[in-house]
């Protein structure tokens, strides 16, 4: 038990770091002020789709063996394989942050894999 609380405080950090960092890059290539601001940009990690979550220590307890998401935009919607759904936002194009009863927050990797702060993986 203690050692999945440091798990999940080292999760939680390297999120903020990397917030941080993605918020730091953005800022730095806003728009001057004379400059029309430009509209936002698409959300380009397309989530949709159902996954396998794999324990990755912890086991698969809230979503069970295959979750999936719904995507429009940056919102998102969790769904497990019992029929329970939670909302959740795109934060970037690689952090979700999960509310409702999944309550997590997740690394999108390259190959569009969820590495959750519940010490789950999700991949397609």
């Amino acid at each position: 038990m203690r050692q999945t609380a440091k798990r999940k405080t080292a999760l939680a950090a390297a999120l903020v770091v990397l917030c941080a960092l993605t918020s730091h890059a953005q800022a730095q290539g806003q728009p001057q002020p004379s400059t029309p601001a430009a509209a936002p940009a698409a959300a380009s990690a397309d989530l949709s789709g159902t996954y396998k979550c794999q324990p990755n220590p912890n086991s698969c307890v809230w979503s069970g063996p295959s979750p999936s998401i719904s995507q429009s935009g940056k919102a998102l919607q969790i769904k497990g394989d019992n029929g329970v759904t939670a909302d959740a936002t795109l934060t970037s194009d690689s952090t979700i942050s999960a509310g409702g009863t999944f309550n997590s927050f997740g690394i999108v990797r390259p190959d569009h894999s969820i590495d959750w702060s519940d010490g789950t993986k999700w991949s397609k």
